[in-house]
C-alpha cells in the first residue's frame, strides 16, 4: 500500500515556515503499513494542485493534501479539489453551526468569508474538525482515496488521529510495517558498521538496517515491510539482542532514547548530584538535563562563564593559567569541571571550553576546538574533541560529548 503526501503553501517554499506536517503524516501511515512513496510541497496555485494530486492518484492508493483550507482568497484547496471531481459546493450545517459557536467564543464576527468555510464539495465525506474552523475532505476515485486536511499542525494532527487513520484501517486490508530503533553511542559510523559488519550480514533477507547519525549517536533501525507483525517484532528483538553482546558498552537504548536520559536514570539511582560549567556551549547541556522531569533531584546548578572573569570569579580558575595556556586549554576544562563541583557541592562537575567561531580560530586552535572535563570526587577527565566548522553544530557536538564522556566517567571508564 502506497501513499503520497502534498503539502500546500507558499509560505512553506519561501521558507517561512517549516513543514512539520508530512513528518507526523508519515509517522502516521508507516505504522499502519502504508509506505509512503513520495512527499510533494507546492505552492497555492491550482493548475500545480491539479498536476500533484492527478499525479499522485496514478501512483498511489491514499493521497493526504495539508494546507490551503482557510477562508480568505489565497485558500484555494477546496475550490480545486471539488473541480477535479466535478463536484457542486454544499452547506455542511454541522461545521457551520461548530463554525459559528467558536467564534462566538473568542469575540469574532461570524461574517460571509468564515461561513465559507462550511461550504464543502458535495462528493466528499466531512471530517469534523472539532479543534479549528476547517473541515476535513475525504474523496473516493477508482479505488483510491484523497484526503484533504487544515495546515494547522495540531488540526491536522487530531484529525489524522481520530478521523483519518480509523478510516483508512477500515477502508483497506492493510499489513504491518515495522520499525524498531537502537541508539549507539561512543563508535562513529564507519567504525561501528565495521565492528558489526558479520551480524548485518548475517540479518534475515526481509530485515532492512539503516545507519542514522546524529551528534554523539548513531541510530540503528531495523524495518520490515508488509510482514505479520507480531512474529517479525520478535526477531527484530532477537536481531538487536544479539547486537547487544557486540557492542555491549555502546548502547544507550531504544527509539527515542538520549545519551541525557541515560545519565539522568545513573544520576536519579544512585543519588549523585551534578553541576556544569560551560563556556562555548552557552548552558546547552544544563538545558538537556533540566528539560527532563526529576532533575532537580540532582542537578545544582549550571553556570555559563563565558568570559576569562567569570571563570577565574566564580569558578576559580587561576588567571595565570588562562594568560599562559590560553581559555581553551586542558589546564582550563579542568579547573573549570573542579570549580563547579566544588561551589555548587556537587559529586560531579562537567565543563566545556572552546571555539564554536566562526571568528577566533588559529592554526594552533582552529575554529571547533573543544576541551571538555569531568570532575568526580576521585578524579578529572579532560577531553580534546575537534566539533566541527559550523557554530550550531559545534555547539551540538560538544554538549553531546561531554553528556557522553560524563557516563562514562559514571561507568567507571
Amino acid at each position: 500500500m502506497k501513499a503520497t503526501i502534498i503539502t500546500i503553501g507558499d509560505e512553506i517554499l519561501i521558507g517561512q515556515i517549516v513543514d512539520t506536517n508530512s513528518v507526523s503524516i508519515a509517522k502516521h501511515l508507516n505504522a499502519a503499513g502504508i509506505v509512503v512513496r513520495e512527499k510533494l510541497s507546492i505552492g497555492d496555485d491550482r493548475a500545480q494542485i491539479v498536476e500533484a494530486v492527478e499525479r499522485a492518484l496514478s501512483a498511489s492508493e491514499v493521497t493526504v493534501v495539508t494546507g490551503g483550507l482557510g477562508p480568505t482568497k489565497d485558500d484555494i484547496t477546496k475550490k480545486t479539489l471539488a473541480e477535479m471531481f466535478r463536484s457542486e459546493m454544499r452547506c455542511d450545517q454541522r461545521v457551520s453551526d461548530h463554525v459559528e459557536r467558536m467564534l462566538a467564543e473568542r469575540g469574532i464576527e461570524f461574517n460571509e468569508l468564515n461561513r465559507s468555510q462550511a461550504m464543502v464539495p458535495a462528493c466528499c465525506t466531512v471530517l469534523f474538525n472539532a479543534h479549528g474552523t476547517a473541515p476535513g475532505m475525504w474523496f473516493e476515485r477508482d479505488g483510491h482515496v484523497v484526503v484533504s486536511l487544515p495546515g494547522v499542525p495540531f488540526e491536522m494532527e487530531h484529525l489524522m488521529q481520530d478521523e483519518v487513520m480509523p478510516r483508512l484501517k477500515a477502508h483497506f486490508s492493510l499489513r504491518q510495517i515495522v520499525h524498531r530503533t537502537m541508539i549507539t553511542a561512543g563508535l562513529p559510523e564507519s567504525m561501528l558498521a565495521k565492528r558489526i559488519e558479520a551480524w548485518e550480514n548475517a540479518l534475515p533477507p526481509y530485515l532492512k538496517l539503516a545507519y542514522l547519525p546524529n551528534p554523539g549517536a548513531v541510530r540503528l533501525r531495523l524495518s520490515a515491510y508488509e510482514v505479520e507483525g507480531e512474529s517479525v517484532a520478535r526477531e527484530i528483538d532477537r536481531q538487536f539482542e544479539a547486537l547487544r553482546k557486540i557492542i555491549p558498552h555502546n548502547i544507550i537504548g531504544f527509539e527515542t532514547a538520549t545519551m541525557q536520559e541515560l545519565v539522568h536514570k545513573i544520576l536519579t539511582e544512585r543519588g549523585l548530584t551534578l553541576a556544569t560549567a560551560e563556556s562555548c556551549t552557552g548552558g546547552v547541556i544544563a538545558s538537556r538535563f533540566t528539560a527532563m522531569p526529576g532533575a532537580s533531584a540532582y542537578f545544582r546548578c549550571g553556570v555559563v562563564s563565558y568570559s576569562n572573569e567569570s571563570k577565574v570569579n566564580l569558578l576559580g580558575v587561576n588567571p595565570a593559567d588562562i594568560a599562559r595556556y590560553g581559555a581553551v586549554s586542558e589546564q582550563v576544562a579542568r579547573q573549570m569541571a573542579e570549580g563547579a563541583r566544588r561551589t555548587a557541592g556537587a559529586d560531579y562537575g562537567v565543563a566545556t571550553t572552546g571555539i564554536a567561531g566562526p571568528a577566533g580560530g588559529s592554526a594552533e586552535k582552529p575554529v571547533g576546538t573543544v576541551w571538555i572535563a569531568v570532575s568526580s570526587p576521585e578524579r578529572t577527565v579532560v577531553l580534546l574533541k575537534q566539533c566541527g566548522t559550523d557554530r550550531g553544530q559545534i555547539i551540538d557536538r560538544a554538549s553531546a560529548f561531554a553528556i557522553s564522556l560524563l557516563r562514562d566517567c559514571l561507568n567507571g571508564k
